[in-house]
Protein backbone atom coordinates (compact mmCIF):
# COMPACT_ATOMS: atom_id res chain seq x y z
CA UNK A 1 0.00 0.00 0.00
CA UNK A 2 1.17 3.34 -1.07
CA UNK A 3 2.35 5.80 1.43
CA UNK A 4 -0.46 8.19 0.54
CA UNK A 5 -3.34 5.50 0.73
CA UNK A 6 -1.83 4.57 4.50
CA UNK A 7 -2.21 8.62 5.19
CA UNK A 8 -5.57 9.06 3.72
CA UNK A 9 -6.68 5.72 5.64
CA UNK A 10 -5.36 7.21 8.64
CA UNK A 11 -7.24 10.59 7.97
CA UNK A 12 -10.34 9.38 7.32
CA UNK A 13 -10.51 7.20 10.47
CA UNK A 14 -9.34 10.26 12.66
CA UNK A 15 -11.81 12.19 11.06
CA UNK A 16 -14.30 9.96 11.77
CA UNK A 17 -13.70 9.11 15.36
CA UNK A 18 -13.76 13.20 15.73
CA UNK A 19 -17.40 13.37 14.02
CA UNK A 20 -18.38 10.48 16.56
CA UNK A 21 -17.03 12.15 19.69
CA UNK A 22 -18.27 15.44 18.65
CA UNK A 23 -21.78 14.06 18.18
CA UNK A 24 -21.78 12.77 21.87
CA UNK A 25 -20.46 15.59 23.33
CA UNK A 26 -23.18 18.07 21.71
CA UNK A 27 -26.02 15.68 23.05
CA UNK A 28 -24.35 15.09 26.50
CA UNK A 29 -23.64 19.48 26.97
CA UNK A 30 -27.06 20.20 25.70
CA UNK A 31 -28.96 18.11 27.80
CA UNK A 32 -26.60 19.80 30.76
CA UNK A 33 -27.85 23.17 29.74
CA UNK A 34 -31.42 22.26 29.74
CA UNK A 35 -30.75 20.48 32.87
CA UNK A 36 -29.45 23.19 34.68
CA UNK A 37 -29.40 26.77 32.91
CA UNK A 38 -25.92 27.74 32.70
CA UNK A 39 -24.98 30.13 30.35
CA UNK A 40 -21.38 29.19 30.49
CA UNK A 41 -22.56 25.11 29.58
CA UNK A 42 -24.66 26.65 27.08
CA UNK A 43 -21.07 27.92 25.57
CA UNK A 44 -19.33 25.09 25.46
CA UNK A 45 -22.53 23.17 23.80
CA UNK A 46 -21.97 25.32 21.50
CA UNK A 47 -18.69 24.79 20.39
CA UNK A 48 -19.89 21.32 19.87
CA UNK A 49 -21.69 22.52 17.30
CA UNK A 50 -19.24 23.67 15.49
CA UNK A 51 -17.06 20.36 16.18
CA UNK A 52 -19.41 18.84 14.26
CA UNK A 53 -20.09 21.14 11.00
CA UNK A 54 -16.10 21.52 11.18
CA UNK A 55 -15.50 17.87 11.07
CA UNK A 56 -17.82 17.21 8.56
CA UNK A 57 -15.89 19.58 6.39
CA UNK A 58 -12.89 17.91 7.39
CA UNK A 59 -13.88 14.30 6.20
CA UNK A 60 -14.99 16.23 3.03
CA UNK A 61 -11.91 17.77 2.82
CA UNK A 62 -9.34 14.66 3.56
CA UNK A 63 -11.62 13.31 0.31
CA UNK A 64 -11.10 15.53 -2.04
CA UNK A 65 -7.26 15.84 -0.68
CA UNK A 66 -6.48 12.53 -1.65
CA UNK A 67 -8.19 13.02 -5.32
CA UNK A 68 -4.61 12.17 -7.61
CA UNK A 69 -3.75 15.05 -9.87
CA UNK A 70 -5.96 15.57 -13.68
CA UNK A 71 -6.02 17.84 -16.42
CA UNK A 72 -8.03 20.51 -14.28
CA UNK A 73 -5.18 20.41 -11.17
CA UNK A 74 -1.99 19.67 -12.64
CA UNK A 75 -0.60 20.15 -8.95
CA UNK A 76 -3.52 17.97 -6.87
CA UNK A 77 -6.26 18.94 -5.25
CA UNK A 78 -4.40 19.61 -1.18
CA UNK A 79 -5.38 22.94 -1.28
CA UNK A 80 -8.66 22.54 -0.20
CA UNK A 81 -7.73 21.74 3.01
CA UNK A 82 -6.86 25.79 3.41
CA UNK A 83 -10.41 25.67 2.45
CA UNK A 84 -11.36 23.71 5.30
CA UNK A 85 -9.64 25.52 8.12
CA UNK A 86 -10.47 28.89 6.81
CA UNK A 87 -14.00 27.42 7.34
CA UNK A 88 -13.28 25.87 10.15
CA UNK A 89 -11.63 29.44 11.90
CA UNK A 90 -14.92 31.17 10.35
CA UNK A 91 -17.22 28.93 12.30
CA UNK A 92 -14.83 29.33 15.52
CA UNK A 93 -16.03 32.85 15.35
CA UNK A 94 -19.69 32.67 14.99
CA UNK A 95 -20.09 30.28 18.00
CA UNK A 96 -17.66 32.90 19.85
CA UNK A 97 -19.71 35.55 19.30
CA UNK A 98 -23.49 33.82 19.82
CA UNK A 99 -21.82 32.83 23.64
CA UNK A 100 -20.73 36.17 24.04
CA UNK A 101 -24.38 37.49 23.29
CA UNK A 102 -26.40 35.22 25.00
CA UNK A 103 -24.34 35.84 28.37
CA UNK A 104 -24.71 39.23 28.05
CA UNK A 105 -28.10 38.72 27.97
CA UNK A 106 -27.72 36.59 31.36
CA UNK A 107 -25.87 39.70 32.57
CA UNK A 108 -28.63 42.14 32.00
CA UNK A 109 -31.51 40.05 32.77
CA UNK A 110 -30.10 37.66 35.19
CA UNK A 111 -30.29 33.82 35.53
CA UNK A 112 -31.60 30.66 37.02
CA UNK A 113 -29.21 28.03 37.89
CA UNK A 114 -30.01 24.47 38.79
CA UNK A 115 -28.34 20.97 38.89
CA UNK A 116 -25.32 22.08 38.63
CA UNK A 117 -23.32 18.89 40.06
CA UNK A 118 -24.99 17.41 37.23
CA UNK A 119 -23.54 20.17 34.49
CA UNK A 120 -20.00 19.73 36.69
CA UNK A 121 -19.73 16.23 36.08
CA UNK A 122 -21.05 16.58 32.38
CA UNK A 123 -18.13 19.29 31.49
CA UNK A 124 -15.31 17.59 33.43
CA UNK A 125 -16.05 14.47 32.11
CA UNK A 126 -16.06 16.14 28.41
CA UNK A 127 -13.38 18.26 29.06
CA UNK A 128 -11.60 14.83 29.69
CA UNK A 129 -12.51 13.44 26.41
CA UNK A 130 -12.09 16.10 24.18
CA UNK A 131 -8.26 17.01 25.58
CA UNK A 132 -7.90 13.19 24.36
CA UNK A 133 -9.21 13.29 21.11
CA UNK A 134 -7.48 17.17 20.62
CA UNK A 135 -4.12 15.50 21.40
CA UNK A 136 -4.76 12.54 19.49
CA UNK A 137 -6.11 14.23 16.44
CA UNK A 138 -3.02 16.92 16.33
CA UNK A 139 -0.11 14.05 16.34
CA UNK A 140 -1.99 11.90 13.63
CA UNK A 141 -2.12 15.20 11.51
CA UNK A 142 1.65 16.37 12.03
CA UNK A 143 2.36 12.56 11.25
CA UNK A 144 0.42 12.43 8.14
CA UNK A 145 1.16 15.77 6.85
CA UNK A 146 -2.89 16.56 7.13
CA UNK A 147 -3.77 20.61 7.83
CA UNK A 148 -7.15 19.68 8.23
CA UNK A 149 -6.87 17.19 11.17
CA UNK A 150 -4.19 19.71 12.87
CA UNK A 151 -7.07 22.13 12.70
CA UNK A 152 -9.84 19.81 13.86
CA UNK A 153 -7.20 18.82 16.61
CA UNK A 154 -7.11 22.30 17.71
CA UNK A 155 -10.21 23.05 17.50
CA UNK A 156 -11.06 20.28 19.99
CA UNK A 157 -8.18 20.89 22.33
CA UNK A 158 -10.22 24.50 22.31
CA UNK A 159 -13.36 22.69 22.94
CA UNK A 160 -11.61 21.22 26.30
CA UNK A 161 -9.79 24.54 27.65
CA UNK A 162 -13.71 25.43 27.16
CA UNK A 163 -15.11 22.72 29.21
CA UNK A 164 -11.98 23.55 31.96
CA UNK A 165 -12.97 27.36 31.65
CA UNK A 166 -16.35 26.09 32.50
CA UNK A 167 -15.81 23.70 34.92
CA UNK A 168 -14.47 26.15 36.99
CA UNK A 169 -17.08 28.33 36.69
CA UNK A 170 -19.47 26.26 37.81
CA UNK A 171 -17.44 25.14 40.87
CA UNK A 172 -17.03 28.90 41.67
CA UNK A 173 -20.91 29.02 41.55
CA UNK A 174 -21.56 26.18 43.81
CA UNK A 175 -18.65 27.22 46.44
CA UNK A 176 -19.84 31.14 46.40
CA UNK A 177 -24.05 31.19 45.47
CA UNK A 178 -22.80 34.23 42.56
CA UNK A 179 -24.78 32.81 40.02
CA UNK A 180 -23.72 35.73 37.43
CA UNK A 181 -20.19 34.43 37.34
CA UNK A 182 -21.82 31.79 35.32
CA UNK A 183 -21.82 33.97 32.33
CA UNK A 184 -18.99 35.62 33.29
CA UNK A 185 -16.88 32.70 32.72
CA UNK A 186 -18.88 32.34 29.78
CA UNK A 187 -17.80 35.64 28.03
CA UNK A 188 -14.05 35.05 28.96
CA UNK A 189 -14.44 31.33 27.43
CA UNK A 190 -15.70 33.21 23.91
CA UNK A 191 -13.09 35.56 23.98
CA UNK A 192 -10.41 32.35 23.82
CA UNK A 193 -12.65 30.46 21.00
CA UNK A 194 -12.15 34.15 19.01
CA UNK A 195 -8.58 33.70 19.24
CA UNK A 196 -8.28 30.24 18.37
CA UNK A 197 -11.03 31.42 15.07
CA UNK A 198 -8.55 33.90 14.17
CA UNK A 199 -5.62 31.79 14.12
CA UNK A 200 -7.37 29.56 11.83
CA UNK A 201 -8.08 31.73 9.34
CA UNK A 202 -4.50 33.60 9.73
CA UNK A 203 -3.13 30.00 8.96
CA UNK A 204 -5.74 28.94 5.88
CA UNK A 205 -4.61 32.28 4.26
CA UNK A 206 -1.16 32.08 4.79
CA UNK A 207 -1.44 28.68 2.95
CA UNK A 208 -3.74 29.85 0.06
CA UNK A 209 -1.56 33.21 -0.04
CA UNK A 210 1.53 30.39 -0.26
CA UNK A 211 3.20 31.93 2.55
CA UNK A 212 7.17 30.41 3.35
CA UNK A 213 6.63 28.76 6.55
CA UNK A 214 9.76 29.27 8.00
CA UNK A 215 10.58 25.91 9.94
CA UNK A 216 10.14 24.45 6.54
CA UNK A 217 12.56 26.45 4.82
CA UNK A 218 14.78 25.74 7.68
CA UNK A 219 15.05 21.91 7.57
CA UNK A 220 15.06 22.43 3.12
CA UNK A 221 18.36 24.32 4.27
CA UNK A 222 19.60 22.28 7.18
CA UNK A 223 19.69 19.40 4.27
CA UNK A 224 21.37 20.83 1.89
CA UNK A 225 23.93 21.43 4.12
CA UNK A 226 24.32 18.17 5.23
CA UNK A 227 24.38 16.51 1.76
CA UNK A 228 26.15 19.15 -0.41
CA UNK A 229 28.48 17.36 -2.74
CA UNK A 230 32.28 19.80 -3.30
CA UNK A 231 31.29 19.79 -6.83
CA UNK A 232 27.68 21.57 -6.30
CA UNK A 233 28.99 24.91 -7.21
CA UNK A 234 26.44 27.35 -6.42
CA UNK A 235 22.28 26.57 -5.05
CA UNK A 236 20.40 29.88 -5.70
CA UNK A 237 16.79 30.82 -6.32
CA UNK A 238 15.07 28.07 -3.51
CA UNK A 239 11.35 27.90 -3.80
CA UNK A 240 8.75 25.87 -2.01
CA UNK A 241 5.16 25.94 -1.45
CA UNK A 242 2.82 23.16 0.30
CA UNK A 243 -0.44 21.63 -0.75
CA UNK A 244 -1.74 19.37 1.38
CA UNK A 245 0.09 16.44 3.26
CA UNK A 246 2.76 17.44 -0.56
CA UNK A 247 5.38 19.94 -0.59
CA UNK A 248 7.05 21.03 -4.07
CA UNK A 249 10.64 22.30 -4.49
CA UNK A 250 12.39 23.83 -7.35
CA UNK A 251 16.09 25.76 -7.23
CA UNK A 252 18.68 25.89 -9.64
CA UNK A 253 21.85 24.13 -9.17
CA UNK A 254 25.36 24.75 -10.05
CA UNK A 255 27.66 21.88 -11.51
CA UNK A 256 30.41 21.44 -13.68
CA UNK A 257 29.98 22.44 -17.51
CA UNK A 258 31.31 18.82 -18.93
CA UNK A 259 29.01 17.10 -16.73
CA UNK A 260 26.59 14.92 -18.72
CA UNK A 261 22.70 14.55 -18.57
CA UNK A 262 23.03 11.76 -17.18
CA UNK A 263 25.55 12.83 -14.09
CA UNK A 264 22.70 15.50 -13.95
CA UNK A 265 19.90 13.27 -13.51
CA UNK A 266 21.90 11.17 -11.11
CA UNK A 267 22.56 14.31 -8.80
CA UNK A 268 18.59 14.63 -8.89
CA UNK A 269 17.86 11.38 -8.01
CA UNK A 270 19.81 11.54 -4.95
CA UNK A 271 18.83 14.99 -4.03
CA UNK A 272 15.22 13.61 -4.21
CA UNK A 273 16.27 10.23 -1.80
CA UNK A 274 17.47 12.56 0.64
CA UNK A 275 15.06 14.96 0.89
CA UNK A 276 12.11 12.68 0.78
CA UNK A 277 13.97 11.45 4.06
CA UNK A 278 12.24 14.84 5.46
CA UNK A 279 9.65 14.83 3.21
CA UNK A 280 8.03 11.71 1.88
CA UNK A 281 5.43 13.64 -0.49
CA UNK A 282 8.89 15.83 -1.60
CA UNK A 283 7.62 16.97 -5.60
CA UNK A 284 11.22 18.37 -6.65
CA UNK A 285 12.40 20.04 -9.76
CA UNK A 286 15.87 21.55 -10.78
CA UNK A 287 17.45 23.86 -12.80
CA UNK A 288 20.56 22.68 -13.99
CA UNK A 289 23.21 25.42 -14.72
CA UNK A 290 26.97 24.60 -16.20
CA UNK A 291 29.49 27.14 -14.68
CA UNK A 292 31.59 29.61 -16.02
CA UNK A 293 35.44 31.11 -15.53
CA UNK A 294 34.30 33.32 -12.68
CA UNK A 295 33.02 30.76 -9.99
CA UNK A 296 36.33 28.80 -10.07
CA UNK A 297 37.33 30.47 -6.77
CA UNK A 298 34.05 29.66 -5.68
CA UNK A 299 34.46 25.86 -6.30
CA UNK A 300 35.81 23.19 -3.75
CA UNK A 301 35.78 20.19 -6.47
CA UNK A 302 39.85 19.98 -6.02
CA UNK A 303 39.43 17.10 -8.89
CA UNK A 304 38.46 19.52 -11.61
CA UNK A 305 40.90 19.40 -14.23
CA UNK A 306 39.44 22.59 -15.90
CA UNK A 307 40.14 25.21 -13.38
CA UNK A 308 41.14 28.61 -14.18
CA UNK A 309 42.06 29.78 -10.61
CA UNK A 310 42.17 28.19 -7.25
CA UNK A 311 40.04 27.83 -4.49
CA UNK A 312 39.72 31.21 -2.77
CA UNK A 313 36.34 32.28 -1.15
CA UNK A 314 34.14 30.34 0.46
CA UNK A 315 30.25 31.03 0.89
CA UNK A 316 28.21 29.72 3.18
CA UNK A 317 24.93 28.01 2.27
CA UNK A 318 22.39 29.93 4.77
CA UNK A 319 18.66 30.46 3.91
CA UNK A 320 19.54 33.64 2.68
CA UNK A 321 21.94 32.39 -0.14
CA UNK A 322 20.20 29.47 -1.15
CA UNK A 323 16.62 31.92 -1.56
CA UNK A 324 18.19 34.58 -3.53
CA UNK A 325 20.14 34.73 -6.81
CA UNK A 326 23.41 33.62 -8.32
CA UNK A 327 26.57 34.62 -6.14
CA UNK A 328 28.30 35.86 -9.05
CA UNK A 329 26.23 36.77 -11.86
CA UNK A 330 26.67 35.21 -15.67
CA UNK A 331 27.53 37.80 -17.67
CA UNK A 332 26.30 36.94 -21.50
Amino acid sequence: MSTNSTNFNINKRAAIISMAVGLIMFTAKISAYIITGSSAIFSDAAESVVHIFATGMALFSIFLSNKPADESHFYGHGNVEYFSAGIEGFLIIVAAVVIIFESAKDLILGVELQKLDVGLFVITSAGIINMILGLFLIRTGKKTGSLTLVADGKHVLTDSYTSIGVMIGIILVIITGIQIIDPIIAIFVATNILVTGYKLIRQSIGGLMNETDISILKKITDNFLTIRKEYWIDLHQLRFWTSGDRIFIDFHLIVPFYFTVKQSHDEEDFIKTELQKEFPNADLKIHFDYCWDELCKLCQYQDCTHRKESFSRKVDWNKEKLIGGTVIPKVE
